[in-house]
């Protein structure tokens, strides 16, 4: 849900965020409209409740001749108290429909446009193609780390099991970011991959993206597709004091995708699958430190890919691949030498008060007021990211180097053919 009060302010500002994304401008229209027929239906409600009310003392009061005339009208006043609270409960259905269908406002700074429109702010490392390069896939099977045709086997196509020192890479990846968040000032959480619907709701993920999420009717539940879910709603309803500094998490969780619309994309290997492994970073902050803190987000995933040694691009999201919730998002995206090219590992988004003002989640400013909090998220590591890591460390013998800052948790410097 946006901010209303900006909404009525500056309407124009809102029409331009959503001609920014390439979507219409027509649904900041229908959210206004909405909302001057909900107000119009309250303040209907509240004037003839405040005269049904005041009859009662009228009556008590009234001559025989004028009670006869005070309770007929009460007759009547009850039919139109009624009639008056439907449409008020109908205004306020299409008034939350229309408040769910906008998405938030982006950012200045993020380019327009749709998912080519990005803009790349900055690359690091050198990029090389080996001879003779082979894909992760390749790799990943002659060294007996990964296994699609068992996963397939048991779960279906986009399921695989990683083996042996493929497991341990991965461990080995995801402990290394949990240390880091915690040395970073982020409290790890381990949380649940089920949520409710209106978690899953307050975070944006029901609206353009929800044929991706696994849905379990008969509990009510959905699988999580990232554990940015159960962090957004850990402090729903609730105030969390000053928040002069930020209260940051870093979550251990399993992820799972349907990969909707996705089909015969990266069908090979782990690039794109139904279930993974991530540590995801969440900021609850002051509105006015968001930016600072989205930055920050962005330098501590900087930091993990230098430590796997890896080359990768930064860029700035345009406004039409933003998603419902965020007002801006920075992708980084690591070399993969099969394929020559650039492919994404992490994002970080800050969606401003976008999803605290959907889950209720409050700070105290400085005058003491309740005010809507920001929140960010980013992640710190993945399991897609084993891809880059073996594509970009195979070596000639058909061994794979393991970067240094993984080796203390393998306790090898290569992983090599048995």
């Amino acid at each position: 849900m946006i901010d209303l009060r900006a909404l009525r302010e500056d309407p124009d500002a809102y029409r331009a965020s959503q001609r920014k994304r390439g979507a219409s401008p027509d649904s900041v229209d229908a959210l206004l409209s909405a909302d001057a027929d909900h107000r119009s239906a309250l303040q209907s409600f509240e004037t003839l409740r405040a005269e049904q009310k005041g009859l009662g003392k009228q009556i008590a009061k009234a001559s025989p001749d004028e009670k006869q005339g005070l309770l007929a009208r009460t007759k009547t006043l009850a039919e139109e108290v009624k009639t008056a609270e439907s449409r008020v409960t109908a205004t306020a259905a299409a008034f939350e429909a229309a408040g769910r269908a906008l998405p938030n406002l982006v950012a200045g700074e993020a380019p327009a446009g749709g998912e080519d429109d990005f803009i790349v702010l900055r690359e690091v490392g050198e990029t090389t193609v080996p001879e003779n390069v082979r894909d992760h896939l390749e790799i990943g099977t002659a060294l007996g780390l990964i296994d699609t045709e068992r996963g397939a086997k048991t779960s279906g196509a986009r399921f695989y099991y990683l083996t042996g020192d493929g497991a341990m890479l991965q461990l080995a990846m995801l402990n290394l970011a949990i240390q880091q968040a915690v040395a970073t000032g982020f409290t790890p959480m381990i949380p649940p991959v089920l949520v409710r619907p209106d978690a899953m709701e307050g975070t944006g993920f029901l609206g353009e993206h929800s044929d991706e999420i696994y849905y379990l009717e008969r509990d009510e539940l959905y699988l999580v597709g990232t554990s940015e879910v159960p962090l957004a709603s850990y402090h729903s309803g609730e105030n969390l004091g000053d928040l002069s500094e930020p209260r940051r998490y870093a979550a251990w969780s399993s992820c799972f995708r349907r990969e909707a619309g996705s089909y015969g994309k990266d069908t090979k290997g782990i690039l794109r699958v139904h279930q993974f492994d991530k540590i995801e970073m969440f900021s609850f902050c002051r509105p006015e430190d968001a930016e600072a803190e989205h930055r920050k987000l962005l330098s501590y995933e900087e930091q993990m890919l230098k430590k796997m040694e890896l080359p990768y691009r930064v860029i700035d999201v345009a406004a039409g691949d933003l998603g419902t919730s965020a007002a801006r998002k920075f992708d980084t995206e690591a070399w993969v030498p099969s394929q020559g090219r650039y492919r994404e590992l992490t994002s970080t988004s800050n969606c401003t008060t976008f999803q605290a003002r959907r889950l209720n989640i409050k700070y105290r400013d400085e005058q003491g007021r309740n005010a809507v909090a920001a929140t960010l998220n980013g992640t710190l590591a993945t399991t897609r990211w084993l891809v880059s890591i073996l594509e970009n460390h195979q070596q000639p013998d058909g061994s794979v180097a393991v970067p240094k800052a993984l080796q203390p948790f393998l306790g090898k410097e290569v992983i090599e053919p048995k």
